[in-house]
């Protein structure tokens, strides 16, 4: 048996291969943030933040959310499109399907009542062709 068709690179997945973005616990937010709040001496918060990999857009981002939230404003948060609920998929169905039908009795409407307008002046047309009558009351 050889050694080399064992410890033989395979090839990397293209999909795994991609970077995914960093997720923070709120109790890191939280133990990062104390951290820096305590330290006084210059430089220290830059080396925590080297030590950590964060940027101090981190802390400013997450002084915000703990300022309006207190410790739960400092849980991550869901990003993306939010899912939609099933419930509201068939209420969206229902309410196009009330619109399509609408504009089909709007349109229904609109050739009913120019119908009922060549109806009209037709009438009109035939009473002023018509000859006068000669009737006389009794």
């Amino acid at each position: 048996m050889s050694k080399t068709a064992a410890t033989a690179p395979t090839p990397l997945d293209p999909v795994a291969a991609l970077p995914r973005r960093r997720t923070f616990t709120g109790e890191y937010r939280a133990a990062i943030l104390a951290e820096c709040d305590v330290t006084s001496e210059p430089g220290a918060i830059g080396a925590i933040l080297r030590r950590e990999g964060l940027y101090s857009s981190h802390l400013v981002d997450w002084r915000r959310r703990r300022a309006e939230g207190g410790l739960n404003g400092l849980a991550p948060t869901k990003t993306g499109r939010p899912s939609k609920d099933p419930a509201d998929v068939g209420v969206e169905k229902e309410i196009e399907r009330l619109r399509r039908a609408n504009a089909a009795l709007e349109e229904k409407l609109r050739r009913s009542q120019i119908i009922v307008q060549a109806q009209k002046k037709l009438a009109e047309v035939l009473v002023s062709l018509a000859p006068p009558s000669n009737e006389t009351s009794g």
